[in-house]
């Protein structure tokens, strides 16, 4: 009786956030309210306010137009150095040739941490391609500049072999932002929830996926932990500092630090795959973290920054919002080279991440390059990653992804990713020792994934579709009698509203 009613309660959470963002998507034109003149600019992808000088003659007054309301949004995918992109404005579904620049105004963000277009911008304070296509519902609130987005994946995930299992479930996320000009700068708050808690609190089966507990007594091991419920709850402030650079902080509870290429469901290459990559904690698992302080300055395609945050991975109990601590630290640079590129290296120390190896601490080194291209109505985005663990225990293991994504005529997605992973953590340590004589024996693993997902219904802010994909594994011949030769597959519907 206790456990049904605290699972009411938690559900309960979800609805200021559900209703709030119904309101946006069913009447959006409602938020948006009327521009002031000139208030656009300040607004505009890679625009700097200070930029304009004040010895600048004031223009005279023309006496007001009164305009109807235009509906909000989503951005284009712009480059900031190429506003008049056909190719690019045409992908998400907006035609500026049609619509005017104007409009776009009044309803654009810039990044949340310089001036740059907003399309740069990842995960917690990653970067992507400039590149990148924008989806989200735009709107106006006073001040404030929204946006919102949401991606729900149902699915049915049979995983084979002798370790395999089977479970439907549903993953995604809702998000929601907003920022307003604060002085010479940005202030923006960001918030993001998952129905994954929902799934139960050992996850989904995902073959040579390690990590985290279901429990607080044992490893998760050929699964996949759910996320939290709440996800990100951040804020952001950048200082202008010239017309092409920025400082800013960050601070989240919970949030991301500077560590790791974007998280894999935030990335343009990744983001439409329904399972996690089983590398997902040699690159992006501090994705979710509860406290982090992250300060950093941007120098035109050039970002460096620095975090302190808490090392320890979230516990089992995911509805909760864990203490905050400042124990680990990393740092990161950043390099868009292109409008297509984004490349970084970072480094992390984390004390004691796994809730069951306590004593144990991490030294994290990752490297990372995507590289996202338009083509006219097609997208295609590539990631290629690194990740090396050096745990203070004495073991270190190193992990390789490379996957891709290609969207055609906004219908048809393609994706494929492939992984090899030195894994130490498929047995617990009596077993281990027991069968191949260590406590943690290095296995060189590796995955191949590939799928695609068909869009029947396509409106303004939303498209519907149904998707599959099919995983292929190597494993070496002594993990043979408890993998066998297993073949997985995921049946999946995927709404995404943006």
């Amino acid at each position: 009786m206790q456990i049904g009613m605290h699972r009411r309660i938690r559900a309960l959470l979800f609805l200021p956030f559900v209703f709030g963002f119904w309101i946006v998507v069913a009447n959006p034109a409602s938020a948006q309210e009327p521009a002031v003149p000139g208030e656009h600019s300040m607004h505009m992808q890679g625009h700097n306010p200070t930029q304009h000088s004040e010895s600048q003659p004031t223009p005279k007054k023309k006496p007001p137009v009164k305009k109807k309301a235009k509906p909000a949004g989503k951005m284009p995918g712009m480059d900031h150095s190429d506003h008049g992109n056909a190719a690019s404005s045409s992908f998400a579904g907006h035609d500026v040739a049609a619509h005017g620049m104007a409009g776009m105004h009044d309803m654009a963000m810039h990044g949340f941490l310089g001036s740059y277009a907003m399309t740069r911008e990842g995960s917690g304070t990653s970067w992507l391609p400039d590149a990148t296509p924008h989806e989200g519902i735009h709107a106006r609130y006073g001040d404030w500049n929204t946006m919102w987005h949401a991606q729900i994946n149902g699915v049915y995930d049979q995983q084979g072999g002798p370790r395999g299992d089977n479970k439907t479930f549903a993953s995604g996320m809702l998000m929601g932002m907003a920022q307003r000009d604060l002085g010479d700068g940005t202030l923006g708050l960001r918030a993001m929830l998952s129905p994954e808690p929902f799934m139960g609190a050992n996850g989904y089966p995902l073959l040579l996926a390690t990590g985290e507990t279901a429990d607080g007594r044992n490893h998760l091991v050929d699964r996949q932990h759910p996320h939290e419920l709440f996800m990100e709850l951040a804020t952001t402030y950048s200082k202008n500092i010239s017309a092409n650079s920025s400082a800013f902080i960050y601070a989240g509870l919970p949030g991301e630090p500077a560590l790791g290429p974007t998280a894999f469901m935030h990335r343009t290459s990744g983001m439409d795959i329904p399972e996690a990559p089983i590398t997902h904690h040699w690159l992006d698992s501090t994705h979710i973290t509860f406290g982090v302080l992250t300060a950093g300055i941007i120098v035109d395609t050039w970002k460096l920054e620095a975090s302190a945050f808490r090392g320890r991975e979230p516990d089992q109990y995911r509805y909760d919002i864990e203490a905050p601590k400042l124990d680990s630290v990393s740092t990161r640079l950043s390099w868009n080279p292109a409008k297509e590129w984004s490349l970084q290296v970072s480094f992390g120390h984390l004390k004691s991440p796994e809730q069951l190896d306590f004593s144990v601490d991490e030294n994290r080194v990752t490297a990372s390059a995507a590289y996202t291209k338009l083509y006219g109505n097609n997208l295609w985005s590539t990631t290629a990653a690194w990740g090396r663990k050096m745990l203070s225990s004495g073991i270190t293991t190193d992990a390789l992804l490379l996957e891709s994504a290609l969207l055609l005529q906004q219908k048809v997605t393609l994706f494929a990713r492939a992984e090899h992973v030195q894994e130490s953590e498929l047995f617990d340590e009596a077993t281990a020792a027991s069968l191949f004589g260590s406590p943690h024996p290095k296995f060189n693993v590796a995955k191949l994934s590939v799928g695609g997902i068909y869009d029947f219904v396509r409106t303004e802010h939303s498209k519907f579709g149904i998707g599959a994909l099919v995983s292929t594994y190597d494993i070496p011949g002594v993990l043979s009698p408890y993998y066998g030769d297993p073949t997985s597959t995921m049946v999946f519907m995927r709404l995404k509203v943006m």
